[in-house]
């Protein structure tokens, strides 16, 4: 599985993949869906497995989704967000 089979935005992927990482972790490629989906999750792993990116990619995956609706509704008054 590749990170852009996750759901994440392209501005994340593009950053991921500057950054040098092309395959998830096998933590990252379970939670970032649940992250997502807007599920809790608890993951366990070792020290450097990702578990940090694992919840922060999604988490700003959906901040951008959220400023990008938040932005189109101000712009629109009366536009459902």
């Amino acid at each position: 599985m590749s990170f852009s089979q996750l759901g994440l935005s392209d501005k994340v992927l593009a950053a991921v993949q500057a950054a040098g990482y092309t395959t998830p972790t096998p933590i990252q490629e379970q939670a970032i869906p649940h992250v997502l989906a807007r599920r809790d999750v608890l993951g366990i792993a070792q020290t450097g497995t990702g578990k940090t990116a694992a919840f922060t990619l999604p988490m700003i995956t959906r901040l951008e989704n959220g400023r990008a609706r938040a932005h189109a509704a101000h712009a629109h008054p009366g536009a459902d967000a």
